[in-house]
């Protein structure tokens, strides 16, 4: 069959008709839909005659229109930025792909919205944020066919306000709870919000204030360089800073506090200002003095105890007549130097009087309240150091008093007597009556050197006189020796 020129112009002419019509719905240029098909070309008109497309695009929500097998019929360009996609990719790929872990929940909601109108919060991710959606399902009757009307409501902005004043609920009533110091500072370190603990440490609120003008901290000699600036410019690049020691001087006293620094991350973790933890170490820190001060001393007195026992053992051997004798006399002294330390132990190192040391030593040989001992003006204090010394000679007067003098017999009496000099010493006086006829010692024991060396030329001295009628000591303490 041959075809005259006639119908070959004809039909050149519906065929650039078509394909100009084609290209003017696609273009937007007339109310209509086409959907590429299996080697053809569908076209969907609307029943309205309104302008459907310049509405969708007029909307500020995605908006989108499926045909019966829920292929894009058209998405107006707030969806195309919503799910970060173009039209020619929904065209080509579908929609569902371009919503993600969330197409299941669309195509339920399609499933039941094809009597009626149904919502649905989703999430997507585009550009690597979350986004917090509400879909729209509704049928849409097309010109020659049903259809889906389907729309994209992002609330994102409305969730996380709504998060973030729930936040900042939340972080009010832990400020409010917080037993530690706790301020907020924003991005150019100036102090938002700071929890009532605060207060204990500064007694006035810093809100408002730039954190190095609020808290004028001072660093450790080996962190001298760094200043409170440099804390807050360190959290709010990001970083942490934890455990870091300083000191700030308030109302004439030193505080000493340990500071923590951290980023305040908001939303999509951007830093928005730094977090800081302040702990008042000031008491801490004056016990750890103090212990450090104990246990220093404590040292030193065993090192000098230690010596003292060996410096008594060497002396009792030497001037002891056998082994047993030496037993009997090492035990004694040492006896005493305990007594002496159990007392300074039960006073707790501090406070005790010559007449207490008197009493201990006296106590294992005759009752210290009795009508043979007589203890007037001994109620000043002496050290430590002082005690441990004058307990030792002491204890020599007394067991010599026992065994050969005033206290030897039942007629013998002692009087200890003592009174503050003009130059701030102390003097005590040992005085023996009524015992038995006293002679001078033919040579000099371990008794009369610690006598005469026990109480050493720093702390004081002592002279011992063997007068007939009774030994007469009288013994002077330094104003050093004295409590």
């Amino acid at each position: 069959m041959s075809v005259g020129g006639d119908e070959v112009a004809e039909l050149r002419r519906r065929l650039a008709e078509a394909e100009e019509t084609l290209r003017a719905i696609r273009e937007g240029e007339v109310d209509a839909f086409v959907v590429d098909g299996a080697g053809k070309a569908q076209i969907f008109h609307l029943d309205s005659g309104d302008s459907f497309r310049a509405f969708m695009e007029a909307m500020d929500l995605g908006a989108a229109a499926l045909d019966a097998e829920r292929r894009p019929v058209y998405a107006n360009a707030a969806l195309e930025a919503l799910l970060g996609c173009s039209a020619d990719e929904l065209q080509r790929d579908g929609l569902f792909p371009a919503l993600g872990p969330a197409a299941p929940k669309v195509q339920a909601l399609l499933d039941s919205a094809a009597s009626g109108k149904l919502s649905a919060p989703i999430g997507l991710v585009v550009g690597g944020r979350a986004r917090h959606v509400v879909a729209t399902a509704a049928p849409l009757q097309l010109a020659f066919a049903e259809g889906f009307a389907l729309t994209f409501t992002d609330i994102t902005d409305r969730v996380e306000a709504a998060a973030a004043e729930e936040s900042e609920r939340i972080g009010r009533a832990v400020m409010a709870s917080a037993n530690e110091a706790v301020l907020v500072c924003d991005e150019t370190g100036r102090i938002t919000h700071a929890s009532p603990a605060v207060s204990r440490i500064q007694g006035v609120s810093p809100v408002g204030r730039a954190f190095e003008e609020a808290f004028p901290l001072v660093f450790a000699p080996g962190a001298a360089t760094m200043g409170a600036e440099d804390l807050v410019a360190i959290a709010a690049s990001g970083s942490s800073v934890r455990g870091i020691e300083a000191s700030m001087a308030v109302d004439g006293h030193t505080l000493e506090l340990l500071i923590n620094a951290a980023p305040l991350h908001g939303s999509g973790g951007k830093v928005h200002g730094c977090i800081f933890t302040l702990v008042d170490l000031t008491e801490r820190k004056a016990l750890e003095k103090r212990q450090a001060l104990l246990m220093g001393e404590l040292n030193h007195r065993m090192k000098n105890m230690l010596a003292l026992v060996m410096a008594i053992s060497s002396r009792t051997l030497a001037t002891a007549k056998d082994l047993p004798d030496f037993r009997v006399r090492f035990t004694q002294r040492i006896s005493a130097l305990s007594v002496t330390q159990n007392l300074l132990a039960e006073k707790s190192w501090t406070g005790l009087t010559v007449e207490e040391l008197i009493r201990n030593e006296l106590a294992p040989y005759v009752a210290p309240q009795g009508p043979r001992v007589t203890l007037t003006g001994l109620a000043e204090q002496v050290t430590r150091d002082t005690a441990v010394s004058l307990g030792l000679v002491l204890h020599e007067l007394i067991t010599n008093a026992v065994k050969y003098g005033a206290l030897s017999n039942e007629a013998g009496r002692v009087a200890v007597t003592g009174q503050r000099q003009p130059d701030g010493s102390f003097a005590i006086t040992w005085q023996e009556e009524g015992g038995p006829l006293v002679a001078p010692p033919r040579h000099q024991g371990f008794g009369q050197s610690v006598i005469a060396r026990g109480l050493g030329q720093a702390s004081g001295s002592a002279r011992v006189e063997f007068r007939p009628e009774g030994v007469l000591c009288r013994m002077t303490l330094a104003d050093t020796s004295l409590a």
